[in-house]
């Protein structure tokens, strides 16, 4: 399945691009980063896609629930993709949450976007660790 984090905006910061880079080559390159300016016009042309927002009101996922819920959207066979969509300093606006298949929230706690995708990638990182009964996630 393929995995996208759309940000809308830039990763600027080098210890985030390490970050990111260190478990971009520990899943292989299989997830995928996109830097665009304006997530609503990205998510236009896209069709067959499990559209996944981070939002603060979303719903709390354990990081075992996490790897459940990856696993679930897989095998549904409904998407052939699943984005990730990050907002930037204004966050998501309410036309790109309106078309959100799963409202996400990682904490209650707000984090930069640059470090939410930081957060995110090693939560996939770690998912699919869990799914393989590989060691990490302990």
């Amino acid at each position: 399945m393929n995995i996208k984090i759309v940000l809308e905006g830039k990763i600027k910061e080098p210890c985030f691009k390490l970050g990111i880079e260190v478990y971009k080559k520990r899943l292989l390159n299989k997830v995928e980063i996109l830097e665009i300016s304006d997530i609503y016009e990205y998510l236009k042309n896209k069709t067959n896609s499990y559209v996944i927002t981070l939002e603060i009101e979303g719903k709390m996922l354990s990081s075992i629930e996490f790897a459940n819920k990856l696993r679930e959207i897989e095998t549904s066979g409904s998407a052939n993709e699943i984005l990730f969509l990050v907002g930037g300093s204004e966050g998501l606006s309410r036309k790109v949450k309106n078309l959100s298949d799963f409202k996400f929230s990682m904490s209650k706690l707000t984090f930069l976007h640059q470090e939410a995708v930081l957060i995110l990638i090693e939560q996939i990182y770690r998912a699919h660790k869990i799914l393989n009964n590989e060691p990490y996630h302990k």
